[in-house]
């Protein structure tokens, strides 16, 4: 299983949005760069997805599931932007933030870490694990 973190302004779409959205959860739109793009069109169904604020509060605060494959985003005028939906499936315990996460010597090759302004990003098995620890979930 692939491991995915999709980051979004909490004052535009939160994680307490995406909870709202339901069991059906919600298209993932808004995403114009081509490698996040790319990203969302590896997504599967069943695979797991960090839910990171940005901007404000700047942390992993939540874990999702993608429940559609990518096709084409409805809020895209032109351009080949995708879609997957993802709903919430439960919220960190303890939030791990991005400044924590810059000094932990196990997340010092993570994306985030190397590229925080890409939106969509794959997360290795390890961070993923150790992201769920320091969050106080189960991996």
């Amino acid at each position: 299983m692939a491991y995915w973190l999709v980051k979004s302004e909490p004052d535009v779409f939160s994680w307490d949005d995406l909870v709202k959205a339901g069991k059906k959860g919600t298209a993932w739109t808004g995403v114009r760069n081509h490698g996040a793009k790319l990203h969302l069109m590896a997504m599967k169904p069943g695979e797991r997805v960090f839910y990171y604020h940005s901007n404000a509060g700047k942390a992993v605060v939540g874990i999702g599931e993608v429940v559609k494959t990518a096709y084409p985003d409805p809020t895209a005028e032109n351009g080949p932007w995708v879609s997957p939906d993802i709903r919430a499936l439960e919220p960190l315990k303890t939030p791990v933030a991005l400044a924590d996460a810059k000094h932990d010597p196990a997340l010092k090759d993570m994306v985030l870490i190397n590229n925080s302004r890409l939106s969509v990003q794959p997360v290795t098995d390890a961070e993923w694990k150790h992201i769920c620890k320091l969050g106080g979930v189960k991996a």
